[in-house]
């Protein structure tokens, strides 16, 4: 089955590629990652980090998933350009503007920002893609967050945001009903 999981994997980069994006420009990285070992070592990245984070027991939940899937599919915003709407939802009045004054900073085991809010959307529907094609095909699957930036912490993407989407074909999903985290 896991060799199915990956075609589909690449289908759903697929999806995700061909996602509608602002201004139909494409600014976004995508990358399946399905061998073992690739898989593993994210997993134990975000199990390191759990204890230096205030969600400890999320990251080890996640953690979990990624060590039991058999692919994952990254997404991310290559490089941040504002996508020419003058949209205002930055806090700058244009595109321009908000590319002239921000400040770029990046968080480990996090992402780099601010970013443009229309191309975050494209992440957004890029990852909806992606999943609408695992659905379809009855591949069990969750976006998750944490994935993605322990992904780009190992440098799996040059991403600047990264989200995953873990995924496996299962008697029952190990993506929900998971056991709930203890504070």
């Amino acid at each position: 089955m896991k060799d199915i999981a990956i075609q589909v994997a690449n289908l759903m980069a697929a999806s995700a590629r061909t996602a509608p994006k602002a201004g139909g420009k494409d600014f976004l990285e995508i990358v399946v990652v399905s061998q073992d070992e690739d898989l593993k070592k994210i997993a134990q990245a975000m199990k390191d980090y759990a204890p230096k984070s205030t969600n400890e027991a999320y990251w080890l939940r996640d953690a979990s998933n990624i060590e039991n899937c058999h692919a994952l599919v990254l997404v991310g915003l290559g490089k941040s350009l504002g996508a020419g709407y003058d949209c205002g939802a930055c806090g700058h009045a244009t595109c321009k503007e908000f590319e002239a004054k921000r400040i770029m900073t990046d968080k480990a085991m996090g992402y780099d920002g601010p970013h443009c809010m229309m191309r975050m959307m494209d992440i957004g529907s890029a990852l909806v893609s992606a999943a609408k094609t695992a659905s379809i095909l009855n591949l069990d699957n969750r976006v998750q967050q944490r994935v993605g930036a322990a992904a780009r912490a190992l440098g799996y993407m040059q991403a600047g945001v990264a989200m995953g989407i873990p995924v496996g074909f299962y008697g029952k999903s190990i993506f929900y009903d998971r056991s709930a985290p203890k504070h």
